[in-house]
């Protein structure tokens, strides 16, 4: 297994982007999205947590990804996304924006409905308690690691010209 880090946007309390030119085309001059972009480029590959409000992505989380650019290039990402069916509207909104970075999005994802996210929250119970969710998640994350060894070993690589 790779090893994994937890990402907390709560550490890089990033303003409304404000950057007087793209990412793509120079490093933010905010020093906190510059800690943000660093801590992107470490990393391997993503499993975006979102909840879904108003059928999308939490403000937040769409500020940071305009936060960087290169650091996200041809590196996987899959989500575990909850609320209204699922967070399935945020995640594919999600993957609209991920693939203008250049991010493999795979397939599969684990969908954290409302009975279950209820529950979670509500009741005191965890992955444990919905065997399904826990059995699901085992694949999608067997899958995320074989796409960041893959596109890993694949950034090494000069592109052609």
């Amino acid at each position: 297994m790779m090893p994994s880090s937890i990402v907390d946007l709560r550490d890089y309390p990033m303003p409304f982007f404000d950057e007087a030119i793209s990412p793509a085309f120079q490093p933010p001059a905010n020093p906190v999205a510059q800690l943000w972009a660093q801590k992107l480029a470490s990393l391997d590959g993503f499993v975006f947590v979102t909840g879904e409000y108003n059928h999308s992505i939490p403000a937040v989380l769409k500020n940071a990804l305009d936060y960087a650019y290169k650091e996200f290039n041809r590196k996987p990402a899959t989500f575990l996304a909850y609320g209204a069916l699922g967070g399935s509207r945020a995640v594919e909104h999600l993957r609209g924006i991920l693939a203008e970075l250049h991010v493999a999005t795979i397939k599969h994802a684990i969908h954290i409905n409302r009975p279950e996210l209820v529950g979670m929250m509500m009741e005191g119970k965890d992955f444990a308690d919905f065997p399904y969710l826990e059995e699901g998640a085992g694949p999608v994350l067997e899958e995320i690691v074989w796409w960041a060894r893959a596109l890993k070993a694949g950034r090494s690589q000069p592109l052609a010209a």
